[in-house]
């Protein structure tokens, strides 16, 4: 068989991503905090990008370029080259004048508990008392190596053995600094099993003079789990209501000492946008709060009049961060304005979701909003992610308003959140001595709504909401 080189001419379209592209992509996918995070970072490495000052704020930039554009002799067509981005995001369109007019009430403001600092993690507030225990060097070493292998529960991952060889120190001088820390705040850290942390927390609250008590916890915890209650009173002889005070007793323990100093820093969620009702309609608002107002900077006009001066090497490295800034300014102009059409999309879709609340949410998927607007899916799923609005019923994702429909009787369909948002109040309006089980609630839901869900599906939506099965709901006390 012969081989042989051949020449061949073909055409064929390819989509190709710049860089620039990619960012204005992922602007529309950063959450509120990302995006003021990643315009702090372009302000503080362009230098042709600045933040426009509020008491002397220009009019709108035309075509993102400063006023000076001009003066600027180094291919700046194509620097303020905009094909691709209007291919790719269409047309802008503007806020209604009601929206403009409307200014957002003290209310719509983040809540000031939501502002305060971090708090310390587990480790660190554990670090702080060892600090300032009255041991010596030895035994601080052996207790920062207890901290250290503790899991964002509180729970002790190493062994007495494993903690000496980490410290350097005998096996002996352990466990009298294990059970310092373990009565640290919160009382119960560095416990191996469940039954040792509430056994710790019981002697600290001197209840280890009650010998049923300590028995109930560190023999019969999987018993008082799956609520065996009549072989425990025919065991440790006792009546009715003198377990009840044991398991209220226990019940007022901590199993997870570390749940409430956990390794994972706080999040609070700032709405990107905020929906009120005016005179009868209702009105989008932006939420600008601590987002810098870009502009380009006259910076770009100075180093113009020294373009004699400079090397190629200068030119290019102007040439891309002009293009860097004007292109940042534009990303960020559409995202705010696409943001803004999705929410009035949303809006009049589920109009009555605004007007009664979660049971009136209608079905919705990516595909309705896509078509009503002009848009991708791809573009309203990036722009839904990780975004948050302000309603009159509290804050939602985007994405809460996207949920499958299910059939009614008469013909009509119900968002499966409202279906949720009905199992939870079922549940909730229970009686807890006899729970409904996903049979009841599924014939419930059929005489309510008119809705047929079946069972399997009841307890999928069930599990969803993080809600245990009627077994586990029954209380026989």
């Amino acid at each position: 068989m012969a081989f042989e080189i051949r020449q061949q001419i073909r055409l064929s379209q390819q989509l190709h991503m710049t860089p620039m592209l990619k960012q204005a992509i992922s602007l529309l996918l950063y959450s509120r905090q990302e995006l003021v995070e990643a315009v702090q970072r372009e302000l503080l490495e362009n230098p042709f990008l600045e933040e426009r000052e509020e008491e002397n704020q220009p009019e709108a930039v035309q075509d993102a370029r400063p006023s000076t554009a001009q003066d600027i002799p180094w291919s700046q067509e194509e620097v303020t080259k905009t094909a691709e981005w209007e291919e790719y995001m269409g047309e802008f369109s503007s806020q209604p004048r009601a929206a403009q007019e409307y200014e957002a009430a003290e209310d719509d403001l983040p809540p000031l508990e939501a502002m305060h600092s971090a708090e310390p993690d587990l480790e660190a507030h554990l670090m702080a008392q060892l600090l300032l225990s009255p041991l010596t060097e030895q035994q601080k070493r052996i207790g920062e190596c207890i901290i250290g292998n503790l899991d964002e529960t509180g729970y002790l991952t190493a062994s007495d053995e494993e903690i000496a060889r980490l410290a350097e120190a005998e096996l002996s001088e352990v466990p009298p600094v294990l059970r310092l820390v373990q009565n640290f705040d919160p009382v119960g850290v560095a416990a191996r099993t469940l039954s040792e942390c509430l056994l710790i927390q019981l002697r600290a609250e001197n209840y280890d003079r009650d010998p049923i008590l300590l028995k109930l916890v560190r023999d019969h915890l999987e018993d008082l789990e799956k609520q065996r209650y009549k072989p425990l009173l025919r065991q440790l002889r006792i009546d009715l209501d003198t377990l009840k005070e044991y398991i209220c007793i226990i019940q007022g323990l901590e199993p997870r000492p570390g749940g409430s100093l956990g390794h994972a820093q706080p999040c609070y969620v700032s709405p990107d946008i905020f929906v009120r009702k005016v005179n009868g309609e209702f009105v989008i608002l932006m939420n600008e709060e601590d987002l810098p107002q870009l502009q380009l900077s006259p910076l770009a006009a100075e180093m113009a009049a020294q373009n004699g001066r400079c090397s190629s090497q200068d030119k290019d490295y102007m040439n891309d961060r002009l293009r860097s800034a004007t292109w940042m300014i534009r990303s960020i102009e559409e995202r705010q304005r696409t943001l803004y059409q999705v929410m009035v999309s949303i809006v009049k879709h589920q109009r009555e979701f605004f007007e009664h609340g979660v049971y009136k949410l209608r079905p919705l998927v990516l595909k309705d909003i896509a078509e009503d607007i002009g848009r991708s899916e791809s573009s309203i799923s990036r722009i839904t992610t990780n975004k948050y609005v302000g309603t009159p019923h509290g804050i939602f994702e985007l994405k809460y308003f996207f949920n499958s429909a299910l059939s009614s009787s008469d013909g009509s369909q119900v968002g499966s959140e409202s279906v949720k948002a009905r199992i939870r109040a079922l549940i909730e309006a229970e009686d807890s001595a006899k729970p409904l089980s996903d049979e009841e609630i599924s014939a419930r839901l059929d005489s309510a709504l008119g809705v047929k869900v079946a069972r399997r599906t009841v307890a999928k939506y069930r599990e969803e909401l993080g809600i245990p099965s009627s077994s586990r709901r029954k209380k026989h006390l």
